[in-house]
């Protein structure tokens, strides 16, 4: 371990008590490995909605102005005194977002599983930090790629792909037969949809353009239903009775979409009904919000009987939930599809002092389809 470097640089978040966000590339010190850890350089690392919240801490991005040099770019944006307020935690501390990422392990600890990963390419889930030239790691952290595989193509092994395995397991645990997904024509829906087309579980898929309907379509998906439409309320209740699918994956959050999805429920059970409830159906209805890109209140109208319930869903409680042994066989899964089922698309591979650069900043926040970067700290 004599080369491993002492320093590498690593993109920091910092929310200011005066409300500001500003972003910067520092050096950090590179942790030596323990007995049970490695260093990954770091050649690949997706900026994924998940990672928008710690990185650009809910500023306002139409106020963000660009400063630093070439090499060493900043930003800088304004939080809003309402937005500061839900920040406390996290004030006047420089943090390193990027959850996950793919590249080479250039050191490793002296246990047996550390060092069976020396010189591997691996997918790594970091936890923050992954937006760096270097990671100190557990073994635990890291997934071994096939042969063949590159850092980019494993980057981003851990979080869409454990997160649509969990959504079909969550769906078995919980006595579901079908899912419902919204965002669904983004990587993890593209995803999502692949599994169930392998799994022969029933998908309905919600999108918000015809085009994405037409991509998943190109993929075999048989239901898809477009809420720009105006018929997208029947759509979506057909959708639900013939495919069975009363568990639903949200990752929108705010607005009514979540009510929708639970009223139209409600009429697919009712439909098939064999009398009348003045409570509503005994068909149980699951929501769950597992993300946040509409940011407005979250509505709900009742109009759906008693038995529903809405609530968060969350990657990590789920692989603690099915414990060691069924995370291991996910992660398995993933490195062995990684090229097809779990393979990911992005808009353009930058470097870390690409990913301060405004216009892309402003291109990532955004959260569209098809506009996912994917950041090489090592370029």
């Amino acid at each position: 371990m004599s080369d491993l470097p002492a320093t590498g640089l690593q993109l920091r978040s910092l929310v200011t008590s005066a409300g500001k966000l500003e972003l910067s590339i520092e050096e950090v010190e590179v942790t030596p490995p323990g007995a049970d850890e490695v260093v990954v350089q770091v050649q690949a690392s997706p900026i994924n909605p998940s990672d928008l919240g710690l990185l650009l801490g809910m500023a306002d991005v139409s106020t963000a102005q660009q400063g630093g040099s070439a090499e060493r770019p900043t930003i800088s944006a304004d939080i809003s005194p309402a937005v500061l307020k839900a920040l406390g935690g996290r004030l006047d501390q420089s943090l390193p977002p990027g959850n996950e990422g793919g590249g080479v392990v250039i050191a490793a600890g002296e246990s047996d599983a550390a060092q069976a990963l020396l010189g591997k390419t691996v997918g790594a889930l970091g936890g923050g930090g992954m937006y760096g030239q270097y990671r100190t790691l557990n073994v635990h952290q890291c997934l071994a790629m096939n042969e063949g595989v590159s850092a980019a193509q494993a980057a981003s092994c851990f979080v869409n792909p454990l997160t649509a395995l969990g959504m079909v397991e969550t769906m078995r645990m919980e006595g579901f037969s079908g899912l419902i997904h919204t965002a669904a024509a983004s990587n993890l829906g593209q995803m999502l949809q692949k599994i169930c087309l392998a799994d022969e579980v029933p998908l309905v898929n919600v999108v918000r353009k015809p085009e994405q309907e037409e991509l998943l379509r190109g993929i075999g998906a048989v239901h898809v239903c477009d809420s720009s439409r105006e018929t997208f309320a029947q759509d979506l209740t057909d959708a639900i009775a013939e495919a069975g699918a009363y568990l639903a994956f949200d990752a929108t959050g705010g607005g009514e979409l979540a009510n929708q999805i639970l009223a139209s429920m409600e009429a697919a059970a009712i439909a098939t009904a064999s009398g009348y409830s003045r409570y509503g159906s005994t068909q149980q209805k699951q929501v769950y919000i597992y993300g946040g890109l509409e940011r407005s209140p979250t509505v709900l109208k009742r109009n759906y009987g008693m038995a529903w319930s809405l609530g968060g869903w969350l990657l990590t409680p789920f692989l603690q939930k099915v414990g060691h042994e069924k995370g291991n066989e996910l992660r398995q899964r993933v490195a062995d599809e990684i090229n097809t089922t779990f393979a990911s698309s992005y808009a353009g591979e930058i470097s870390l002092a690409g990913a301060l650069q405004l216009e892309t900043l402003q291109t990532y926040a955004r959260q569209a389809t098809g506009e996912k970067y994917l950041i090489n700290p090592s370029a």
